[in-house]
């Protein structure tokens, strides 16, 4: 007789901090499809705890006397499974709510892909209508199917492969995904993203200066991506901290020179809505528009990630909710 295929084994890791009934919503949408269900809180005030474990959940509780990092309470409960290691880990935000046809397609697309270390797939907004910043946040999400380079804070993985590599950088406070996936894919792995829906995600942007320090983050991680990875053939995150530096710090400066040696020098300005115009080619104007100031929010992050550096310090989390 032929032997019965073995069933791969799906461990969970869930991270948050005081994100209340979403993530009862979280954990609950987990439920049934994984062996093992980690939830590491990082020092939450409103019940998350006792909710986890109400439903289920393990729960590993980070020292909070060690600066904080989404990096470092994932490897804390990636740890927790290293004792009895699962095929696969799923991980998942606490602000997160993952579809129901949504492991059986990563399994599916891993058989698809044997070289496959990480699979993802369409995270879309809860509430795009609730903001703009809402919108642009699901826009961003919507990348391309196929091979990738990164994934985000949601994926299904091969749990021994990330272990070989060590895991998430504790250190890092933003783009520690593509971090861990770059170091996969140099390790011989691929990362895919497939057409399936895969979590919800509440990123709740309803004020600009929300998503004006969520911008800033990104330049931050944009930077100290480039500094850790950006000299190796990726050349990782190279392109996006000198388009960050460029729009929005260098050009301003030669703009207020210019102006202030001549005033026809403030004549420059126009290229910024030149560059929306182009921009606006892809995704209408209003896109263009958001993704033109961003800029001048990255380059505050990734100006600041390197003051940061010559004074030797390192910054804490830069958090939008």
């Amino acid at each position: 007789m032929p032997e019965t295929p073995r069933i791969p084994v799906i461990d969970a890791v869930v991270i948050g901090r005081n994100e209340g009934a979403r993530l009862r919503a979280c954990l609950q949408s987990l439920k049934g499809g994984v062996r093992r269900l980690v939830y590491v809180d990082s020092g939450s005030t409103d019940g998350s705890v006792q909710a986890a474990r109400a439903l289920g959940a393990e729960v590993v509780a980070l020292d909070l006397n060690q600066p904080f990092t989404a990096a470092r309470a994932r490897n804390a409960g990636l740890a927790s499974l290293a004792a009895d290691p699962p095929d696969f880990v799923q991980l998942l935000d606490g602000d997160c709510q993952m579809q129901p046809e949504w492991l059986a397609r990563a399994l599916a697309a891993f058989a698809d892909h044997p070289a496959a270390v990480v699979i993802c797939g369409r995270r879309r907004e809860r509430f795009p209508e609730a903001s703009v910043w809402n919108r642009l946040a699901d826009r961003e999400w919507n990348t391309p199917v196929g091979s990738a380079r990164a994934c985000g804070g949601d994926a299904l993985m091969r749990f021994a492969d990330v272990r070989a590599v060590g895991g998430y950088r504790d250190d890092l406070i933003a783009g520690e995904e593509p971090e861990l996936c770059l170091r996969l894919i140099r390790r011989g792995g691929q990362v895919w993203r497939i057409d399936a829906e895969m979590t919800l995600h509440d990123a709740a942007l309803t004020r600009m200066s929300q998503w004006w320090r969520r911008s800033r983050r990104a330049g931050h991680a944009f930077a100290e991506g480039a500094a850790l990875h950006g000299a190796g053939p990726e050349r990782h995150w190279r392109a996006e901290t000198r388009r960050a530096l460029l729009w929005g710090g260098v050009l301003p400066v030669v703009i207020l020179v210019g102006g202030l040696i001549h005033p026809a020098g403030f004549l420059l300005a126009l290229i910024y809505p030149a560059q929306m115009l182009r921009l606006s080619r892809h995704e209408g104007l209003a896109w263009a528009f958001w993704m033109t100031l961003a800029k001048f929010a990255e380059a505050q992050g990734a100006l600041g990630y390197w003051l940061d550096r010559l004074r030797g310090r390192r910054r804490g989390l830069i958090e939008y909710k």
